[in-house]
């Protein structure tokens, strides 16, 4: 089995830029005031369906507020299948700061 990676935004930003699908593991009301563009909400409701539909070989990037709570997440995908998974360090606080263009507001797509 495969483990995911953690990874500085910096990398995190050249996967995206590569089509790498960025997950947001922050609460609802948080993600919808700021989060990284492009950027799609997971929580206990809506992972099922998000796994379901995944591609499991598809680049995965887990953002949560700064590192932590993304390395559980990150694990749990890693345990259903996934393959190419990353955690990324510093989470979306040192994301806003290192590319605050790239952020949006409002709900997940």
């Amino acid at each position: 089995m495969s483990e995911f990676k953690r990874i500085p935004p910096e990398q995190a930003q050249a996967l995206r830029e590569q089509g790498a699908v960025v997950v947001d593991v922050r609460d609802p009301a948080t993600f919808a005031a700021l989060h990284i563009a492009g950027s799609k909400h997971l929580d206990n409701h809506s992972i099922s369906d998000f796994i379901r539909a995944a591609d499991l070989d598809a680049p995965t990037v887990v953002v949560c507020y700064h590192g932590n709570s993304s390395q559980s997440a990150a694990a749990y995908l890693i345990s259903q299948g996934f393959s190419d998974v990353y955690s990324m360090d510093g989470g979306f606080e040192l994301w806003r700061t290192t590319y605050p263009s790239e952020t949006a507001q409002g709900t997940s797509e």
